[in-house]
C-alpha cells in the first residue's frame, strides 16, 4: 500500500498557497551531531588543494569539471571571500569552505541514512510523489563574515524535469536568523511559474530568459531553530544574504524529484542523473 503521507491537511494547504512549510524539530538532537561530526571528520580529510569557488552571482563557475563532477562525488568548494590578495586561505579550511556536494545522500552513510529515511519519505508521499528520488545533496556552512549571499532563485531553474516536480528540502543543523544569513521566501511566488531555466549546451550554462529585478519587500525571513525543516516548492523564489555576523548557520539541503511519470531534461545545468530512491 505504500507509505502514508504524514503531512496534515493544514500544512498542505499552506505548502500550495505559500510555496513553503517550515516543521519545527525535524531532527533529533542526535541526529544534528550525527551529521556536524560527520562533517567535521570530512573537512579533516579534505586535501585543499582539490577545491572551487562556489558564488551563486558567478554561474561561469558552473562549467568547470570540479562542479560537474561532484554530481557523483562529495567535493568541496570555497568561499568567495575566504582568499587574500596573495591568493591563500586567510582562515583555517573549516572556516573557508561554502558547500559540501552534490552527492553526500548517496557515498555518505550517515547522510544517506538521514535523507532517505522513513519520515523523509512521509513528506514526498504526502504531497502526491510516486517514485520520489534524491537529485542532489549540500552541507551548507554560511561561514562567519564570509558567508556568501545566495540570490533570488528557483530550483526548478536548475533541477528541471518534465513536467517540473523539484521540492527542495532545507534543514537547519544551527539556529537560522535575520543576522546570520536566514532564508528568505517570496511567499506565492510559486504560483507564476518557472521564470527562467539554466540550460547547459556545448559552450556551457547560459540561462534561457534575463534575470528579473525583485522587490526585497515582497520577501520574509524564515527564521527557524536547529532541526527545523523547511520544504520549498519547486518554483518558490527564495534567498539569503551573506552573513555577516560572528555565528555560522550550517544547514544541509538536498532536493527531490519524481521520476513517475516525469523526464529528468537532459539539458539541465547540473550532470546529476536519477540517484537515491526514496522509500519502497
Amino acid at each position: 500500500m505504500g507509505i502514508v503521507g504524514n503531512l496534515s491537511p493544514e500544512q498542505l494547504h499552506t505548502f500550495d498557497s505559500q510555496g513553503f512549510i517550515v516543521i519545527e524539530s525535524f531532527a533529533s538532537t542526535e541526529e544534528i551531531e550525527a551529521m556536524m561530526k560527520r562533517m567535521d571528520q570530512l573537512l579533516d580529510e579534505f586535501d585543499c588543494s582539490s577545491a572551487s569557488v562556489f558564488s551563486s552571482k558567478n554561474q561561469q563557475q558552473l562549467t568547470n569539471n570540479h562542479f560537474y563532477e561532484s554530481a557523483e562525488k562529495i567535493s568541496f568548494f570555497f568561499e568567495e571571500k575566504a582568499f587574500g590578495a596573495d591568493g591563500n586561505l586567510k582562515q583555517p579550511k573549516q572556516l573557508s569552505i561554502n558547500k559540501v556536494g552534490h552527492a553526500l545522500h548517496e557515498i555518505d552513510p550517515v547522510f544517506k541514512k538521514f535523507s532517505c529515511s522513513e519520515k523523509v519519505s512521509n513528506l514526498m508521499f504526502s504531497l502526491g510523489y510516486k517514485r520520489p528520488v534524491i537529485i542532489q545533496s549540500m552541507y551548507i556552512f554560511k561561514q562567519p563574515a564570509i558567508g556568501g549571499e545566495v540570490v533570488p532563485h528557483q530550483d526548478n531553474s536548475f533541477l528541471y524535469t518534465e513536467p517540473p516536480t523539484c521540492t527542495g528540502l532545507w534543514l537547519a543543523l544551527e539556529d537560522a536568523t535575520i543576522t546570520n544569513g536566514c532564508l528568505w521566501a517570496f511567499p506565492g511566488s510559486q504560483k507564476n511559474g518557472l521564470v527562467r531555466r539554466m540550460i547547459r549546451g556545448e559552450e556551457g550554462v547560459s540561462f534561457d530568459r534575463p534575470s528579473l529585478i525583485y522587490d526585497q519587500k515582497d520577501f520574509l525571513p524564515i527564521e527557524v531553530k536547529a532541526g527545523s525543516l523547511v520544504m520549498i516548492h519547486g518554483d518558490l523564489i527564495h534567498q539569503s544574504f551573506e552573513n555577516q555576523s560572528s555565528k555560522s548557520r550550517h544547514a544541509y539541503s538536498w532536493h527531490v524529484v519524481d521520476t513517475d511519470g516525469c523526464k529528468w531534461a537532459p539539458d539541465n545545468c547540473s550532470l546529476a542523473e536519477e540517484t537515491q530512491k526514496i522509500g519502497p
